[in-house]
């Protein structure tokens, strides 16, 4: 069973997702914030990250950097969450690191799709 992390600030968006998500055969982890995401990937080290954009005391696109260089999270393969779907913010969330990028809301079909897709590359 692979281990998902599902970094979203909103609380009804986040226990929705994770339910969905568990049913789909995935333990999932969850923060609520960039930096409580930053630390749950070093603890739980996911096989694969859905992480949110717009959230309070660090953005999802820091908390992407922040993954990136860090030795111990920079493989795990990263999937934006987001309703900020301008051609700048996709290049932004590239940019810094995420290997796809899902627009909200999301279409739970297309969502494991891509992680299938990431977990298998990154095997």
């Amino acid at each position: 069973m692979a281990k998902l992390l599902l970094a979203e600030d909103n609380e009804f968006s986040r226990d929705m997702l994770m339910r969905r998500l568990a049913k789909q055969g995935y333990e999932v982890v969850t923060a609520g914030d960039g930096k409580e995401a930053v630390m749950a990937a070093r603890r739980h080290r996911p096989d694969l990250i859905l992480m949110d954009l717009d959230m309070p005391v660090m953005d999802g696109c820091s908390a992407i950097r922040a993954l990136k260089i860090d030795p111990h999270t920079f493989r795990i393969p990263i999937i934006v969450l987001t309703a900020h779907a301008s051609p700048e913010d996709v290049a932004n969330a590239a940019t810094a690191g995420c290997q796809a990028y899902e627009t909200k809301p999301v279409v739970l079909r297309r969502l494991v799709e891509r992680i299938e897709e990431l977990l298998h590359v990154a095997l």
